[in-house]
């Protein structure tokens, strides 16, 4: 959910488009709702950094509400949790996506118990999802701009965190990046 109000503007452009939003959070909520993204989400908001965090899962067969592309659209920054489940949600995808889109944001991605060599070349977990998703025609289409979102951001230096500990250390640097 955003904080703070729609008339909240971080900066605008000639063109009139605005940041509403200093952060938005990309996960997968069965792997880390409860965890980490619950602990980044309070630890920016208590340092009153505008968090997007989606709170209601989407069901099978809804489309992304223009809400969330909004969102994205309105976040200075993307904190992206890689975590083993995420390539199985095809709207943690299109997000990602979206996110590789707008290439003047800031991408900070957190590899929650995963490799970043195996987001890069959507080797396990990740190969699987990729696999059924090629194999059926109504996204086929959407794979390849997928695989290099994934490419993408398995490529930029992040967080990796196997550890409750490591997930400690990096939730409290994450907050202090401002």
């Amino acid at each position: 959910m955003a904080t703070g109000d729609d008339n909240d503007t971080v900066s605008s452009s000639p063109g009139g488009f605005r940041l509403r939003l200093d952060v938005f959070l990309s996960f997968r909520g069965e792997d880390t709702r409860a965890t980490i993204t619950k602990s980044l989400y309070e630890g920016l908001e208590k340092r009153s950094v505008r968090v997007f965090r989606d709170d209601d899962a989407l069901n099978r067969g809804d489309e992304i509400a223009p809400s969330l592309l909004e969102s994205i659209e309105d976040s200075t920054a993307a904190i992206v949790i890689l975590s083993p489940r995420y390539a199985e949600s095809k709207w943690c995808l299109e997000e990602l996506a979206k996110i590789c889109e707008r290439r003047s944001r800031l991408i900070l991605p957190v590899f929650y118990q995963v490799d970043p060599a195996h987001v890069r070349h959507q080797n396990e977990p990740f190969a699987k999802h990729f696999r059924v998703y090629e194999q059926l025609p109504e996204i086929a289409d959407k794979v390849p701009r997928w695989r290099s979102a994934m490419e993408k951001v398995g490529g930029i230096a992040g967080y990796i965190i196997n550890t409750s500990q490591m997930m400690v250390m990096a939730v409290s640097a994450i907050q202090t990046l401002r």
